[in-house]
């Protein structure tokens, strides 16, 4: 690898504290995050697994932010996240077997709905109206976070943002949604880091430096997040799903 150019770790660090900060409440810093890496020359497949590292410590840190100020359910978490961490083993698996580009045209669908459905719902998600699980709830719980953990290890790219979204469908408001999101998008990210560990596909260089820029950001962003409130959160989703659909469009039909 070549040497490390400052310049380029200072562009590092500014990439990896803004996906951050805005991961660290929706989802989706991995469009900030991993096209920076993959323009310093990295091979896509270290890019992804260096992108994994940094962003594995950035959730870390916003779940902690969200778990100290009671923004989560607890007891909830407990029994989704090894779901999410099943489900994103088995994608990473399936990956290796099946080309993951089989899945963007069905995103871009789903991603579109999400926002729709967002946007014309005005007080969707405003104030919370999750009242304790149902048999409903569970089942779909069950079956929506395995889905999506395996979303994350097969394909990945806004995968905080259906976490959110899930938990939106279950009556949570946005900010306690944004917290379970990434409680379970932590589990299911380094799920996929022990993986890229094991294939050496981590550029420590890199993935130090960003993770720590990631940590700020994570913190920051959280925090901002539990202090303005739900509308907030709101406005960055929509936002965070229109790029996302924006992208999912040009990898389509223009890349």
């Amino acid at each position: 690898m070549e040497e490390i150019h400052i310049g380029m770790l200072l562009f590092l660090i500014i990439a990896g504290f803004t996906a951050a900060f805005i991961d660290s409440v929706v989802g989706g810093g991995g469009l900030i995050s991993l096209p920076a890496l993959l323009f310093t020359g990295l091979p896509p497949q270290i890019a992804l697994g260096t992108n994994k590292l940094a962003s594995t410590m950035g959730s870390l840190t916003s779940s902690i932010s969200f778990i100290r100020h009671g923004k989560i359910n607890k007891s909830l978490m407990v029994k989704l996240l090894p779901l999410s961490i099943i489900g994103s083993a088995i994608g990473v698996y399936v990956v290796q077997k099946i080309p993951s580009d089989k899945l963007k045209p069905l995103i871009l669908v789903i991603l579109i709905v999400v926002t729709i459905y967002t946007l014309t719902k005005k007080e969707w998600g405003l104030t919370s109206t999750f009242n304790g699980m149902t048999i409903k709830k569970a089942i779909f719980a069950v079956g929506i976070v395995t889905l999506i953990g395996f979303y994350d290890g097969f394909l990945g790219g806004g995968t905080g943002s259906f976490f959110l979204f899930a938990f939106l469908l279950m009556g949570f408001d946005f900010v306690e949604s944004a917290g379970n999101a990434k409680i379970l998008n932590f589990g299911s990210n380094i799920t996929a880091l022990v993986v890229f560990f094991y294939y050496d596909s981590v550029y420590y260089q890199y993935g130090i430096p960003m993770g720590i820029a990631m940590i700020a950001g994570a913190l920051i962003g959280s925090k901002v997040a539990i202090k303005k409130g739900s509308s907030y959160v709101k406005i960055l989703f929509v936002l965070v799903s229109v790029v996302l659909i924006g992208k999912n469009i040009y990898d389509h039909f223009f890349a």
